[in-house]
């Protein structure tokens, strides 16, 4: 069996480094590689700082991105976005903040067709149990239940039985 040599610091800060390059990376991230890497807490330290230093590193730039990627590409909700934040150990400032920066309007931009397209899809003996389905779908998809419960209630069932939630 081959055993690995130990990535040293500045090996450690070079590939971070590149890494980051590429694409915008949280402090939760580099550390979780570090410590896979086997330096010691000192040392991620140092490394961390010194990419911070350099701007390679910013959480509050990571999360505003992430949270635009997140509702436009993903369609996910404020929630869902909340957990993935948290499991990347940003910091429950920054991500309220950024969090409390985006506009209802731009989740109702996004669940108002995701709710369109799986109304069509329930089957369901009542409008009730049809309604109960479309709020769970919604939640696990993230979204608060005051915006659920706007789209629900602006719906419009066409005369084909398809429903449009429309604007306000």
């Amino acid at each position: 069996m081959i055993q690995k040599r130990p990535i040293l610091e500045p090996q450690a800060l070079k590939k971070l480094a590149d890494l980051c390059a590429k694409g915008e990376h949280c402090s939760g991230e580099m550390i979780e590689k570090m410590r896979k890497w086997g330096l010691s807490e000192d040392a991620q330290t140092r490394i961390l700082e010194k990419l911070i230093s350099l701007k390679y590193v910013d959480d509050e730039r990571y999360t505003q991105f992430f949270v635009h990627d997140k509702i436009r590409y993903n369609r996910w909700g404020r929630r869902k976005i909340e957990q993935a934040l948290w499991l990347k150990k940003v910091d429950s400032n920054i991500a309220s903040s950024v969090l409390d920066a985006v506009d209802d309007a731009e989740y109702l931009e996004v669940l108002r067709p995701l709710m369109a397209s799986k109304y069509r899809t329930i089957k369901a003996e009542s409008d009730y149990e049809r309604s109960m389905k479309l709020i769970k779908f919604a939640m696990g998809r993230g979204f608060t239940m005051d915006l659920i419960r706007r789209c629900i209630d602006e719906g419009v069932v066409d005369s084909d039985g398809d429903v449009d939630f429309i604007e306000e």
